[in-house]
């Protein structure tokens, strides 16, 4: 058990590191149901963590007076100082780790429903058989959240799509390229293409995710390039999964990056037809902050994402490992989507 502080002359409890992560998770969803799941505690235990937290400042750090749950002027300012204070036990633990010693610990990984579905599986696996001694969670969010949950500390390495943001504090690397496809319905005018082009989508109906999301982005510029016939979006999907679904019952047609919709395309339930031009591709980027490299585990997880990717990569895999050393099922669920039966080999270019 980890306290700061110390006991007061009235026998006052110390702040407790466990206290302040379990303030930090509720105060980020602001509903004690979710922030037990999250951190694999009932519902009683995050309460009485936040009562206690609460007595040892002397202070409410939640307001419950409404239906919905809020945070008091003092639950927020707060905030920052856990996030400061878990983030630094959390290197100091790591900086007197021997750097000899195998990884182990905890290691949060997050990613994009896409990346999480169709990539990070087989990356997981190589880096569980590499250092089987950490003990690994795979987060799944949108761009905007993943990034932030890096600044807090909360998880140690994202990996989206799109370029990395520009930031001090955080470190962003360029995996791979994926190639970005127009999802049609089966027998749409479309399907037929070998590839398609800007023009070839005007007057279209298109379905899209919510704004905010990097295909959203993309999207966008490509229907403003277009001019007065561009694709018009019709509907918003929430996700990738979801998208190539609707695409499949007729609804429009959606543009994924090609992992997504392999399986779609395989099984005959929707056409994907690859774009050329600018919005031909999109990056695979890994995100983390710069001082958890203090970590073992963090570099060695870069390494093995690397090893991973590189194995799309011929011309780079010579400067790195290869996943040779992966369980056979890794590397089966690792070349699976791009192996589908019937959907074009993706095309290995310069990332």
């Amino acid at each position: 058990m980890t306290a700061i502080g110390r006991t007061d002359e009235k026998g006052g409890e110390a702040v407790e590191l466990r206290h302040l992560r379990t303030f930090r998770t509720v105060a980020r969803t602001l509903n004690f149901t979710r922030a037990a799941a999250e951190l694999s505690y009932s519902q009683s235990s995050v309460t009485e963590h936040v009562q206690a937290l609460e007595t040892e400042l002397g202070t409410r750090l939640f307001d419950r007076t409404h239906r919905r749950l809020s945070l008091t002027p003092a639950g927020e300012r707060l905030v920052d100082y856990a996030d400061q204070m878990l983030t630094l036990a959390q290197e100091a633990r790591a900086a007197v780790e021997d750097d000899a010693r195998e990884p182990g610990g905890r290691l949060t990984v997050g990613g994009l429903e896409t990346l999480c579905a169709h990539r990070l599986p087989a990356v997981l696996a190589l880096y569980r058989r590499r250092h089987p001694r950490v003990r690994v969670t795979l987060r799944e969010g949108g761009r905007g959240e993943l990034y932030e949950w890096v600044r807090r500390g909360e998880v140690d390495v994202a990996l989206t799509f799109g370029r990395a943001p520009q930031d001090q504090q955080m470190a962003g690397e360029s995996l791979a390229t994926d190639r970005l496809v127009v999802v049609t319905p089966v027998g749409h005018r479309l399907s037929g293409h070998r590839r398609i082009d800007g023009p070839d989508l005007r007057g279209e109906s298109f379905l899209a995710t919510p704004e905010g999301c990097g295909f959203r982005e993309m999207l966008d510029r490509l229907i403003d390039t277009l001019g007065p016939d561009a694709p018009v979006i019709d509907a918003q999907v929430g996700s990738m999964a979801a998208l190539c679904q609707c695409a499949a019952a007729g609804m429009g047609c959606a543009l994924l990056p090609e992992m997504a919709a392999a399986g779609a395309a395989a099984r005959g339930e929707v056409a994907a037809v690859p774009v050329t031009g600018s919005a031909s591709r999109t990056e695979v980027t890994m995100t983390w902050l710069r001082r958890a490299e203090l970590r073992p585990s963090v570099p060695a997880f870069l390494d093995t994402a690397r090893a991973a990717f590189a194995s799309l990569a011929p011309e780079r895999a010579a400067a790195r490992t290869t996943l040779q050393d992966a369980p056979e099922p890794a590397k089966e669920a690792w070349r699976r989507p791009e192996r589908q039966r019937g959907f074009p080999a993706p095309h290995s270019g310069r990332h």
